[in-house]
C-alpha cells in the first residue's frame, strides 16, 4: 500500500516538474534562430524541443531502413541474417511442436501417429539425436521392430546416443528371446554406465540364465558396493551363486575349488540347504567327519530338511540301527520340536523296530497335519504292531489323497520343483525357491487312479445274502425281450383241441407283442424246417405278413389222441422284428415252451 502511494507521488512530481519547465521556457524571451539557404528560422524554446524530438525520430528511421537494406543484400548473397534467423526460429517452433506431439503419441500408444510426428520433427529440426530416438520409440510402439533396430544401430554412431542405442538393441534381443546376444549388449551397456540400475538388474538376470556364475558374482558385488542391495540379501544371493559355481567346478572334476566354494557358501548362508549338503560331503570325502557333522547340525538348527538328514547318515553309512539312533539324537536335539525332527526320529525308531517309541515320537501329526509321509509311517507302525490288514490299508488309503508335505515352491509363480535350483524353471526368478508346503491342489498326491485303488487297499464290503425264497428260477435260459411295444395281458383256454372251454379253463399270461419263439415239435416224417437265416446273396423272405400256423387244427370235435413223444429237430428262430398276428388260431391249442 505504501509503495503504491510513493509511486503516485513520484508520478505527480515528474508531471509538475515538466509543467514548471515548460512554463519557464515559455516565459523566456529568448529564441533560437536558424539560417539556411538565405532564410532565417526563429524557434521558441518549445518549438526547438519539438524539432529536436522529430529529428531524433527521423534519424532512427533512417538507421533502420539502412539496416534493412544491408540485411536484404546479405540475404541475397547467402549470409546469415535476421531473415534467416526468423525462418529458422519458425521451423524450430514447428519441429519442437511436432516432437512434443510425437512423444505424447508414444506415451498414449498411437504408433502410426507417433511415426508421422517423428518424420515431421526430423524435417524441421536439425537434431538427429532427438528425432531418431523418437522415431525408434514410435517404431517400437507400432510394432515395426526391423525399423526400430535400424534406427538404434544409427544411434550407435553418436557418442551422445550410443548407450541408448545399445540399450534399445538389448531390449529387442530380449523380446526375441536371444539371451546370448542380449547378454553381450548388456555387458557393453554396463561398461558405459556402471551405475545404471536397470542395466545392472538385466545383466544379473541374463548372467544367471546363461549360468555365468562368476560374472554374476562380480555384478552382485558392484551392486552391493553401490548400496543398491541390503547386506543380508547380497550375502544370500552371493552364497547361491557360489554354490552353483561350486557345482559346475565339481562337475568338471576340480573338487578342491568346489569344496572351498561350497564351504564359503554354507558359511555365508547357513539356511542354504544344498550348500550345507555339498560342503558336508566335501568334508566326508576328506574324512573330516567332525566338520561335516558340525555344518549339518548348524543347518538343521536353522532349517531342518530330509537332505540334511540323508547327508548326516552318509557320515557313518555302515552303523547299526541303535548306533544311528544314538548318533542322530545330537542332530535332532538342535531343533527337537520341529515337525521334521519328529518324523526323523519316528523313522529311526521304525528302523530299530521300536514301534511304540515310533508312535510316541510321531505323536498327533497324523491327525493334525496328515501328509503322505506321516500316514505312511503310521501304516508301518500299525503293521509292525501286528494290526489287522484293514487298519494298515486304511492309513494307506488316506495317504492317497493327503498332502505331499513341504516341497521346493517358487515364491513368485508358486511352481513346484522336485529339486532345488537357483533359477525357477517356470518364471525364471532367481533365488525364489523355498522349502514349504504348496497351497492349492498342487499339494495333493492324488493319482488319476486313486479312486479305483481304494477297494483294493481297504476291501469292499461283503454283499448281503440274497433271499432265495423270492428268487426266480434261472435254471432254464431266459430269452431277452426285444425292443418294441410293452407286453399285453391275454387269457387263453387250456383245453384239448375241439373241446368247449369252461370259464375256469382260461389261463392269463403276458403275451409279448414281439418275441422270440420256437415252433412246436414236428413229427419225424415231416421235412425238417430250415433256420430262418438267409444266405449272404439270397433274397430276404417277406416276413411282414401274418404268421400262419404251420400245423392246421382238426375240424372235427372229437378229442385228439395223445401224441407219442418223438425226437425233435433244431428249433427254427423267428425274426423278433416282425409283430406276430393277433388271430386266435395262432395261439389256440398251444402251450408256451
Amino acid at each position: 500500500m505504501l509503495l503504491s502511494l510513493l509511486k503516485i507521488l513520484f508520478f505527480f512530481a515528474v508531471v509538475l516538474a515538466l509543467a514548471l519547465g515548460a512554463v519557464q521556457l515559455s516565459e523566456t524571451g529568448q529564441v533560437l534562430r536558424l539560417e539556411y539557404g538565405g532564410m532565417e528560422y526563429a524557434l521558441s524554446p518549445l518549438k526547438a524541443l519539438a524539432a529536436l524530438f522529430v529529428l531524433m525520430i527521423a534519424a532512427w528511421l533512417i538507421f533502420k531502413l539502412v539496416g534493412l537494406l544491408i540485411a536484404v543484400l546479405r540475404f541475397l548473397v547467402g549470409d546469415e541474417t535476421a531473415i534467416n534467423r526468423h525462418f529458422a526460429r519458425s521451423r524450430e517452433r514447428k519441429g519442437y511442436a511436432a516432437f512434443g506431439e510425437g512423444m505424447l503419441a508414444v506415451a498414449s500408444g498411437e504408433g502410426k501417429l507417433a511415426q508421422d510426428k517423428a518424420a515431421r520433427a526430423a524435417k524441421y529440426l536439425n537434431q538427429p539425436h532427438l528425432t531418431n530416438l523418437l522415431a525408434a520409440q514410435a517404431a517400437e510402439t507400432s510394432g515395426d521392430t526391423r525399423r526400430a533396430i535400424d534406427i538404434y544401430r544409427t544411434l550407435l554412431d553418436d557418442d551422445r546416443t550410443r548407450f541408448v542405442g545399445i540399450r534399445g538393441l538389448m531390449r529387442q534381443k530380449l523380446a526375441e528371446g536371444d539371451t546370448h546376444k542380449a547378454l553381450l549388449l548388456a555387458q557393453k551397456a554396463y561398461a558405459l554406465k556402471p551405475r545404471h540400475k536397470e542395466v545392472q538388474d538385466t545383466l544379473l538376470d541374463l548372467q544367471t540364465r546363461e549360468h555365468d556364475w562368476k560374472g554374476a558374482r562380480r555384478t552382485l558385488k558392484d551392486k552391493r558396493n553401490q548400496g543398491d542391495l541390503p547386506k543380508d540379501v547380497a550375502l544370500r544371493r552371493d552364497a547361491v551363486l557360489a554354490l552353483q559355481e561350486a557345482s559346475d567346478v565339481l562337475a568338471k572334476g576340480n573338487s578342491i575349488s568346489a569344496r572351498e566354494a561350497a564351504i564359503s557358501a554354507a558359511k555365508a548362508s547357513p539356511d542354504l540347504i544344498p550348500a550345507a549338503v555339498l560342503a558336508a560331503r566335501s568334508y566326508v570325502a576328506q574324512k573330516d567327519y567332525r566338520n561335516a557333522s558340525r555344518i549339518l547340525e548348524k543347518t538343521w538348527s536353522v532349517r531342518p530338511h530330509p537332505d540334511v538328514a540323508a547327508a548326516y547318515a552318509e557320515i557313518v553309512p555302515d552303523e547299526s540301527s541303535a548306533a544311528r539312533l544314538a548318533r542322530f539324537d545330537r542332530l535332532i536335539s538342535q531343533n527337537r520340536d520341529h515337525e521334521e525332527s519328529r518324523l526323523l526320529k519316528a523313522e529311526l525308531l521304525l528302523a530299530a523296530e521300536d514301534f511304540p517309541g515310533a508312535r510316541r515320537a510321531l505323536g498327533d501329526l497324523a491327525e493334525k497335519h496328515p501328509t503322505v509321509r506321516t500316514l505312511s509311517i503310521m501304516a508301518a507302525i500299525e503293521r509292525g504292531e501286528g494290526a489287522d490288514d484293514s487298519v494298515v490299508r486304511g492309513w494307506l488309503t488316506r495317504a492317497l489323497s493327503a498332502s505331499r508335505g513341504p516341497q521346493w515352491c517358487c515364491d513368485t509363480c508358486h511352481n513346484v520343483m522336485h529339486a532345488w535350483a537357483p533359477v525357477c524353471d517356470s518364471c525364471g526368478g532367481f533365488d525364489t525357491l523355498t522349502w514349504k508346503e504348496p497351497d492349492g491342489p498342487r499339494s495333493g498326491a492324488t493319482t488319476p487312479t486313486g479312486a479305483e485303488m481304494l477297494p483294493l487297499l481297504v476291501g469292499s464290503p461283503k454283499p448281503a445274502e440274497p433271499d432265495l425264497a423270492d428268487a426266480p428260477d434261472l435254471s432254464s435260459p431266459v430269452q431277452p425281450h426285444p425292443p418294441g411295444p410293452a407286453p399285453r395281458r391275454v387269457e387263453q383256454p387250456k383245453v384239448a383241441p375241439g373241446m368247449v372251454p369252461r370259464e375256469s379253463d382260461y389261463v392269463a399270461y403276458d403275451h409279448p407283442s414281439s418275441t422270440v419263439t420256437t415252433p412246436e415239435p414236428v413229427r419225424v416224417e415231416a421235412p425238417a424246417p430250415q433256420p430262418a437265416v438267409a444266405a449272404p446273396d439270397a433274397p430276404v423272405p417277406d416276413l411282414t405278413g401274418p404268421v400262419t400256423d404251420p400245423m392246421p387244427q382238426p375240424e372235427h370235435s372229437e378229442p385228439a389222441p395223445d401224441p407219442k413223444p418223438e425226437p425233435v429237430n433244431e428249433p427254427v428262430m423267428v425274426r423278433p422284428d416282425v409283430e406276430p398276428s393277433d388271430e386266435a388260431d395262432w395261439t389256440e391249442g398251444r402251450t408256451r415252451p
